[in-house]
């Protein structure tokens, strides 16, 4: 059976988030499924939607309300578009949970999290903190990020022997990543495109002081690029330590032996882009992310 999706997101940046909606929109269209966007307008989002041939309209009230009416499901993506739909809506919706902080326990909090009829979590680490906040678990489904696999991966370590995300948020750890890259004696190119950049490197480190699941590592790990992590969050259920990457604790000492591991064993290296890749396959591609939404969409509608 066809399903119709509203999906709303209203993020202003073209972040993981906003890229794993437009990964899930030409998913499910391309397996019959219907998808109209509410979005900010001339946001990224909104543009890269239109590219695609997707019908989109302004994320207002009044256009989650006349939408919704003829849509099977309504899907909010962001915690704005949460808001809107609790504030705006009187049918059911569902709402993904891309983050592993814990949720609030105000009074409008608790309204606002017992509206939805179901919770996308991005992880087990994501569920486990709305099970936390009182959210019944007959309302959770762990639906992983999805990745494309690229038919020939990225040519490894051309130009830069490290990449990290060129990010302003103290949450992301890029003091860290500084100090660590200092010890080790390895230079790091900080990315704001991060798909151009990971074709041109020898490894991405990713440290960050909380993570939902780590779509950025997924990224790289989908591209042949071997990744140094932080073991926080939902990034121990992307990246199997040892197999598949490195794992770290948030400390530069440790964060630099890793790096200086990647850069000098290539054989450990090797064997960890190949394990990236099969668990990619298993755990991460578009086709598994359509297939768990769709799941979640079904229950919530039965």
């Amino acid at each position: 059976m066809s399903v119709r999706v509203l999906h709303i997101d209203l993020g202003r940046e073209m972040r993981g988030g906003q890229r794993q909606v437009l990964l899930l929109m030409r998913g499910l269209r391309e397996a019959g499924h219907e998808s109209i966007l509410l979005a900010c307008e001339n946001a990224a989002l909104w543009r890269a939607a239109v590219d695609a041939d997707f019908v989109v309209h302004a994320g207002k009230w009044r256009n989650l309300r006349k939408y919704s009416k003829s849509a099977d499901v309504v899907h909010a993506h962001d915690a704005r578009s949460h808001t809107a739909a609790a504030l705006a809506l009187t049918g059911k919706f569902v709402v993904s949970r891309r983050v592993a902080f814990p949720v609030s326990r105000t009074r409008v909090s608790r309204w606002k999290y017992s509206r939805a009829a179901g919770y996308l979590a991005v992880s087990q680490c994501a569920a486990e903190e709305l099970l936390a906040a009182g959210v019944p678990a007959e309302k959770i489904d762990v639906v992983f990020d999805g990745v494309e696999l690229p038919v020939c991966p990225a040519h490894w370590g051309i130009d830069y022997p490290a990449v990290a995300l060129a990010s302003t948020d103290p949450g992301k750890g890029r003091d860290l990543v500084e100090q660590a890259a200092a010890v080790a004696g390895i230079p790091v190119h900080y990315s704001s495109d991060l798909e151009r950049d990971l074709r041109r490197a020898s490894m991405f480190v990713y440290i960050t002081r909380s993570e939902g699941l780590g779509s950025a590592a997924l990224l790289a790990m989908s591209m042949g690029i071997p990744v140094v992590a932080s073991r926080v969050g939902g990034l121990p259920e992307a990246i199997a330590d040892g197999e598949s990457g490195i794992l770290v604790e948030n400390d530069a000492a440790h964060i630099a032996r890793a790096m200086r591991r990647m850069m000098e064993d290539n054989a450990f290296a090797g064997r960890c882009i190949a394990g990236a890749r099969v668990r990619v396959e298993k755990l991460f591609s578009r086709q598994r992310l359509v297939e768990r939404t769709l799941s979640a969409y079904r229950k919530v509608l039965a």
